[in-house]
């Protein structure tokens, strides 16, 4: 059958946003290709978790509902996806590039013989001519990501396998809501059925979940600084105007490298894809690894010595100055106009 599927995540009845954002994904990939979106999600206690997948135009939800498939575990996982990937026959399969996703997606890969290109950033749907074949391959998924470290942006395109399988970073895609009453078919899968004893082999003894401090992802101003910002002790300015605007302060790769910020507050293509209101750059020159994570802000702001970065080219405003001179003006101004 000619579909798009999607692999949700969920722990606790709560599904992943990175499964969201993949269900908006595949609906706009669906709507292209003219067939249904589907989605499988297993868990334990899953009843009513159709309410958080069907508004995204969901045609088909499997689901897997058994007190032994949370927390997640790969054998059982694997077994259950492979069996409705081989019956349903979807032409496009999708995976949030998570610790999960990660683990089966290529598992699954190799159990259909297919391909599947990893940490996408853009997928679209298009024709490909196949010279040596003299043939046109139609509505194939073009998987687009970084490659050569950035240096340029590479569509993969699986012509010759099927399904076509992908697996998408978390913030890449814009979570939307396509019909808030969207009428969804559920199928249950009979897991019984499916999962034999050897799928458990591996015993989960016990989990120690630490959750993060930092919420960049949905802060509507970031205060970004990268190598330029020059230390550790400099972006103790960017605190303080991140804090006195009501924001989050993040970095590049350069910066976390260098150790002038922590590694959770890395933005970037290694790091957190952000979506903010405002986005001000200090000292970030704009490689391609940071730009794919914060190029879609309302608002960019960049401030920089150099006037040929190449983020000033994606930049709204930009300022052309020392960061140890602007920075502490933007404080002293802001305080005097907040008053």
């Amino acid at each position: 059958m000619k579909s798009v599927m999607v692999y949700c995540e969920v722990e606790n009845q709560k599904v992943a946003d990175i499964s969201q954002e993949l269900l908006s994904a595949g609906k706009r990939l669906a709507q292209k290709l003219g067939c249904p979106l589907e989605a499988m999600i297993f868990g334990s206690s899953l009843n009513g978790i159709e309410n958080q997948i069907a508004p995204f135009g969901v045609d088909r939800l499997f689901v897997g509902n058994s007190m032994r498939l949370e927390p997640y575990r790969t054998l059982p996982h694997a077994a259950l996806a492979s069996k409705i990937l081989k019956e349903e026959d979807p032409q496009i399969v999708l995976f949030g590039a998570t610790s999960v996703g990660r683990d089966l997606a290529p598992r699954l890969a190799s159990v259909l013989n297919c391909g599947l290109t990893a940490d996408c950033t853009i997928l679209d749907i298009g024709d490909h001519f196949v010279k040596k074949e003299k043939k046109e391959y139609k509505d194939l998924l073009y998987a687009i990501r970084p490659a050569f470290g950035g240096s340029i942006m590479a569509n993969i395109i699986n012509w010759d396998m099927h399904p076509q399988m992908a697996t998408v970073r978390e913030g890449v895609m814009k979570k939307e809501i396509f019909d808030e009453h969207y009428a969804t078919e559920i199928v249950e899968v009979d897991v019984n059925a499916v999962l034999k004893e050897e799928d458990f082999v591996v015993k989960i003894i016990d989990r120690q979940i630490k959750e993060s401090g930092v919420n960049l992802k949905d802060a509507p101003i970031i205060v970004a600084g990268g190598y330029g910002v020059g230390s550790r002790e400099n972006f103790d300015l960017l605190v303080e105007l991140a804090q006195l605007l009501g924001g989050e302060v993040g970095g590049s790769r350069a910066a976390v490298d260098a150790g002038f910020i922590e590694h959770n507050r890395q933005i970037g293509q290694t790091g957190t894809t952000v979506r903010p209101k405002l986005y001000i750059a200090a000292g970030i020159s704009g490689a391609i690894q940071h730009t794919a994570g914060m190029q879609d802000a309302s608002m960019i702001i960049s401030i920089n010595n150099d006037p040929e970065a190449p983020i000033n080219k994606i930049a709204d405003y930009v300022i052309n100055g020392d960061i140890g001179v602007v920075v502490p003006k933007m404080i002293k101004y802001y305080k005097q106009n907040a008053k």
